[in-house]
């Protein structure tokens, strides 16, 4: 079994084109993932579809194959051409997929390094998988070792205080360039999800009033009741009006086409300072001269600044992701011979008994000493094997020796590929890991 990770990300990707690789809705991604369980290579899935990044986890039995498999399922959902995505996607094999997986639940592959949202989406995509079905023990080992990462990551370093989105680097972003000023300014918000509710708190805390818009009025005022006085709660259909009033304007809703379009814009005069934190885009291309638009990507500068001053803690940060990496290894390696060692020993046992049954059968042995004969040959077995099995149960942990566990596999005809370890994992129990 093989760990992989195709990833369209900040890093290699444009934002146009992750708008087109991005998933828009959760049947899209269930046919998606049904569509990739359904080739025999491919064990298991899951997509982590945020602003920044597309990524698919998988465990395989061939990534050669499945590499292509994803290649040609996403082109075909995004009508995008198979060689253009080829020519983008980047590729984690194994052990890289693994020590890829633990950096983005780490948040050290993010656009924003430290940003808190990371690890509880990448948890909820797997969550999703795993009801539909797609998703089981072999990707949870890896996932639940890379949480345990991320907690430590946390832990060990500063990286993530004063949790940082992207909503914060807009609303600094947007202090930045007007200063004091922005004290007492009216702020719209369009979208009360999670990224619009940080941008509203990020408003609030540098002096701003705002003006929270969505489609669902009794949500919209809930979330504006909770977050205090300052904010009031409108719906879409009086967007325009705070379009041509106010100057001040971040979005961030799940909308597959733009909500903001030049034909709302009645007062071209205006100066505007807009945030479209949405993917795909809230905010349709328009020739204002006195706007000033930022895009995701457009942030990625801004966020470049806080990679530096993150750097030194982001290095500890790397050097624990790649000792989880090499932990998480050991204790695979290490669970992994225990099935094997069973199986050898039940080899044993059968063979036991088979020869027992033929010996009495052609009166070698008399019927009645059969419980003792049994006893004796156990034990000559128990005694002859008790070191070979020593030295398995050793050598496994060594990365040196990965090789040996599967010629052992081979020389006794044991397959190992459906068996619960969860059985074995008080055995060999490494540090951080929970089923």
């Amino acid at each position: 079994m093989y760990y992989q990770i195709i990833s369209f990300s900040h890093k290699n990707c444009d934002q146009a084109m992750r708008e087109k690789l991005a998933f828009s809705h959760d049947e899209e991604k269930r046919t998606f993932l049904d569509q990739l369980v359904g080739f025999e290579f491919v064990h298991e899935a899951f997509v982590i579809s945020t602003c920044n990044r597309v990524d698919i986890v998988l465990a395989t039995r061939d990534n050669f194959s499945s590499y292509h498999a994803v290649l040609g399922l996403i082109s075909q959902k995004s009508n995008l051409n198979f060689y253009e995505i080829k020519s983008t996607a980047k590729r984690y094999d194994d052990e890289e997929a693994v020590e890829q997986l633990f950096a983005v639940v780490s948040s050290l592959d993010s656009l924003v390094i430290g940003e808190s949202q990371i690890t509880g989406q990448v948890k909820e995509a797997f969550k999703f998988s795993h009801q539909n079905g797609t998703a089981g023990k072999k990707l949870n080992r890896v996932l639940s070792y890379a949480v345990k990462c991320a907690a430590e990551v946390r832990n060990a370093t500063n990286i993530s205080q004063n949790p940082i989105s992207i909503a914060s680097v807009a609303v600094a972003q947007a202090h930045k360039l007007l200063g004091d000023n922005i004290q007492g300014m009216k702020g719209i918000v369009v979208g009360a999800g999670d990224m619009g509710v940080l941008a509203a708190k990020h408003l609030l805390r540098v002096g701003c009033d705002v003006v929270l818009i969505g489609r669902d009025i009794e949500k919209v005022q809930a979330v504006a009741d909770e977050l205090g006085e300052n904010v009031k709660a409108d719906t879409m259909e009086n967007l325009a009006k705070y379009l041509n009033r106010y100057r001040l304007l971040f979005s961030a809703t799940s909308s597959k086409e733009p909500v903001i379009t030049k034909d709302l814009i009645e007062n071209e005069t205006l100066p505007r300072h807009w945030f479209d934190m949405a993917i795909p885009r809230d905010i349709e291309d328009m020739d204002l001269e006195k706007l000033q638009l930022f895009r995701i990507d457009d942030l990625r500068s801004i966020s470049n600044d806080n990679h530096a001053l993150r750097e030194e803690q982001a290095v500890r940060a790397s050097e624990i992701v790649r000792q989880y990496k090499e932990e998480f290894y050991a204790w695979l390696r290490a669970l992994s011979i225990e099935p094997v060692i069973k199986q050898m020993r039940k080899n044993v046992s059968d063979a036991i008994d088979k020869e027992m049954q033929r010996a009495i059968k052609k009166g070698f042995v008399p019927s009645e000493y059969e419980e003792n004969m049994r006893k004796m040959a156990e034990q000559m077995f128990k005694r002859f094997l008790h070191d070979p099995t020593q030295n398995l149960r050793h050598s496994s942990t060594e990365k040196k020796n990965a090789n040996c566990i599967e010629a052992v596999k081979r020389m006794f005809n044991i397959d190992t590929e459906d068996i619960d370890m969860k059985q074995y994992k008080t055995d060999h129990h490494t540090k951080g890991y929970s089923a």
